[in-house]
């Protein structure tokens, strides 16, 4: 049985990591699965539990981080959890698996799975253009988007701990970019 690699994605929020990550599900000759993660958050429109996140009140998060339900688990935002949990690993046995998660979460995969995970770093173009597209996006207040500009230049910071860092500019220039990278790693 061939071992399953992981593909990780991760960037600040409003990078276009999910825009990414959904154009390469679609590619059949990749054959991936996505890992859905875990999150306290409440569904923004036409998110659905269990095909985009699980989601979970803020004490079943905590219960399943008690009972080691989690292969990796962050307290993004205050009071907000994301994580992924051991039963997605479980689900993809013989399938290459996907992930669009936080950045420390990404580090996190790489660091238990080291020879089994690509990550990508999608990185914005400019601090001012993540703010406009979190600003479009049009489910976040004006607090919530600092929140997300403060962490993402954070997060920018780890950004030399990836494989590969890819500049998301131009969607399709970026997205031609990852999926050369992901391809050639499924096939190495």
């Amino acid at each position: 049985m061939k071992k399953s690699k992981f593909i990780v994605l991760a960037a600040p929020s409003g990078s276009g990591k999910t825009t990414l990550v959904n154009k390469l599900l679609k590619e059949s000759k990749l054959d991936l699965s996505f890992s859905i993660s875990a999150t306290s958050r409440s569904p923004r429109t036409n998110e659905l539990d269990g095909k985009n996140y699980f989601f979970l009140s803020k004490e079943e998060f905590i219960k399943k981080i008690k009972n080691r339900e989690f292969l990796e688990w962050e307290e993004v935002y205050k009071d907000t959890f994301y994580g992924t949990l051991n039963s997605e690993l479980e689900n993809a046995v013989e399938k290459n698996l996907i992930f669009d998660i936080d950045v420390i979460g990404g580090l996190n995969i790489k660091k238990k799975f080291p020879n089994q995970t690509l990550t990508i770093f999608i990185k914005p173009p400019s601090i001012d253009e993540l703010e406009s597209r979190l600003k479009k996006r049009n489910s976040e207040s004006e607090f919530s988007i600092k929140i997300r500009i403060n962490k993402a230049k954070d997060e920018i910071l780890l950004a030399d701990k990836f494989d590969y860092v890819v500049e998301n500019d131009i969607l399709e220039k970026s997205y031609n970019k990852v999926f050369k990278l992901v391809n050639n790693f499924i096939n190495e």
